[in-house]
């Protein structure tokens, strides 16, 4: 099973092509530290919510745009490997110095996948998502998250992960938990789903919508603050 870091920026909208650049350059830096693939995913279709929404999660102001990213490594071991390598690497001290954004709202962690379904392959659009899961309900919710990811790949859907949060640190401004007004007893999921398009996307999600098998199902988990959004494809390389 393999391990992710996932990341939620905002970033103003002048920036975009200057945010590209800076993420494609960290790559090649997260791949000589094992890193598997990156993807930057755009904001496009970003909904307010009436409790929690992506840009409530960053703090976005006027201008910016949500970015929905992460980092794929083989283990959850490959992944601490990597990241004890970037502390003490003097490029990321400069990279950190001239982001494009505000970093200090940024929120990141590290999570385990435990749903993966579907191929691989570069992605034109992806469905970002962030849930607040009852920790004791975690066995429940993979249950259902492979069920459904199975009926979003059969409505065109490339690929679904789901993965549980491991590494979720509290922030000073934002983080994860904020994100989705974690309770105690709450664990954080960062999940998406990649399309080959947004035309698929939308043809996809129709089709789900339709579909009887997920209409009876009782989520184990409280779906009103789940964090979901559209995002088109900025950067996907892979190592």
């Amino acid at each position: 099973m393999s391990y992710v870091d996932g990341f939620v920026a905002a970033v103003p909208a002048a920036n975009k092509e200057a945010y590209r650049k800076h993420a494609s350059e960290a790559f090649a830096i997260f791949r000589e530290f094992g890193a598997r693939r990156m993807v930057e995913a755009w904001g496009d279709n970003v909904p307010d919510g009436k409790i929690t929404d992506f840009k409530g999660a960053v703090k976005a102001e006027e201008g910016e745009v949500v970015v929905y990213s992460w980092i794929e490594y083989a283990s959850k071991e490959a992944r601490d490997a990597a990241n004890e390598k970037m502390m003490s690497d003097p490029r990321m001290k400069n990279m950190g110095e001239t982001m494009p954004f505000d970093g200090r709202r940024m929120i990141y962690g590290g999570f385990d996948v435990m749903v993966d379904t579907g191929g691989s392959g570069k992605m034109g659009y992806a469905d970002g998502a962030l849930q607040p899961v009852p920790t004791a309900n975690k066995a429940a919710y993979k249950a259902i998250a492979d069920k459904h990811a199975a009926i979003f790949v059969e409505h065109g859907a490339s690929r679904v992960v789901e993965a549980w949060g491991d590494d979720v640190p509290d922030g000073k401004i934002t983080d994860y938990k904020r994100a989705v007004k974690a309770k105690g007893d709450e664990t954080v999921v960062y999940a998406w789903v990649e399309w080959p398009s947004k035309d698929a996307r939308d043809a996809g999600w129709e089709k789900v919508m339709a579909d009887t098998r997920i209409h009876g199902d009782v989520m184990p988990c409280d779906m009103e603050r789940m964090v979901l959004g559209g995002f088109t494809t900025l950067v996907d390389v892979a190592a």
